[in-house]
């Protein structure tokens, strides 16, 4: 395992137990590590289930007439996060951008949105025994109270939408977020990353979207709430539907977002053989982001011994540890290993060489 991009200044780093961090309070330690076994595997310690809750009912509670067709899909995918409530056994949650899939027409993939009316939600869940259940739901909406959608934003940047048969082309929503990591800030507001832009976004307490923070010439236009370029204009060069993925909040209310996967710079084939993302530091406060750090994977094959494919590599999720310390998830689809992270002053590459699109060879 390499601690630090070569010859850059670094993240220090150390390996831990590879388990995805949504799950990770559902496992326990099997015995203890030595010198000679290594570190202790980790195991099962129990499971629930979230009960079938038709699509079209929960989403019509929460905002009546949104979805007129469910198309017989149940509510999932609302653990594209986890931050605990408080309580012991409940936790805050959100969803993704809702049913969604990919249909080959004249052999090019289409995306497509079998309930193009899902509206995303932050949903707030109780553990008891062997079932998981829903106990408060907060749709996401625009300033003016409308459904964000789940729809892709910009023509050319975002996946175009179909309906669910590929066939209809859907229109674009400006409003739309693929949401995935959240957290509770002390006055009861959310905070969210989105794929999409990719943007880091407040929510209020009732889930109105207050601002969405986006990359500088992100030109972003049409939306219903508040839109503002305050991330790196590097991170337009996201891969497709690889945009912000996990979300940490330090414990002076900092957070810290996570790129899913390296930038495509130069180009598609650069960022598809890189194995450096990014970690950026945000200030609620300032409103602005303060820090920036280069994280690199470990080898594709280290994290997933059956796999060989580095643009496989994703981070899916990031959990603050201590001031300067966070978990980190790598993972392919079918493994996952958990990193410990420092975030240290030296190692800060914000508004640096690495932030420009002409640095050759670049980061990535």
């Amino acid at each position: 395992m390499s601690p630090h991009v070569d010859g850059k200044r670094r993240i220090h780093r150390s390996v831990t137990l590879g388990v995805p961090l949504a799950v990770l309070a559902a496992f326990a330690m099997a015995g203890t590590a030595d010198a000679t076994s290594g570190p202790a595997q980790p195991r099962v310690t129990h499971t629930a289930t979230l009960g079938d809750i038709p699509l079209g009912t929960f989403s019509n509670a929460l905002l009546p007439g949104t979805v007129t067709d469910d198309r017989g899909v149940d509510l999932g995918g609302i653990g594209s996060d986890i931050y605990p409530a408080g309580r012991k056994g409940e936790f805050w949650t959100v969803t993704d951008r809702g049913p969604n899939g990919q249909i080959k027409v004249d052999g090019k993939k289409r995306r497509t949105f079998p309930v193009p009316g899902f509206d995303p939600a932050i949903v707030k869940i109780r553990v008891c025994g062997d079932t998981v259940k829903v106990i408060d739901s907060i749709p996401i909406t625009t300033s003016s109270g409308k459904p964000v959608t789940g729809l892709s934003d910009q023509a050319g940047r975002d996946e175009a939408p179909y309906s669910y048969d590929a066939r209809t082309p859907l229109a674009y929503n400006p409003n739309g977020l693929d949401t995935e990591g959240i957290v509770r800030a002390k006055d009861g507001s959310f905070w969210l990353v989105d794929e999409y832009s990719p943007s880091l976004v407040h929510v209020s307490a009732r889930g109105k979207v207050l601002a969405r923070y986006v990359p500088k010439g992100l030109d972003l236009t049409g939306a219903d709430y508040p839109v503002v370029e305050a991330l790196p204009a590097v991170l337009l060069h996201r891969k497709t539907n690889r945009g912000l993925e996990g979300l940490a909040q330090l414990p002076d209310g900092d957070l810290v977002m996570a790129l899913q996967s390296p930038l495509s710079l130069p180009d598609a084939d650069a960022g598809d053989a890189s194995r450096n993302t990014r970690l950026l530091r945000f200030s609620p406060r300032e409103r602005a982001v303060t820090a920036e750090y280069a994280y690199r994977f470990d080898p594709v094959n280290v994290v997933d011994p059956s796999e060989d494919d580095t643009s496989e590599l994703k981070i899916s999720s990031v959990v603050a540890v201590g001031g300067d310390r966070l978990l980190v998830e790598e993972r392919t689809d079918k493994a996952a290993r958990l990193q410990s992270v420092r975030l240290t002053r030296d190692a800060n590459i914000l508004g640096g060489p690495w932030d420009s699109d002409t640095t050759s060879p670049s980061l990535e």
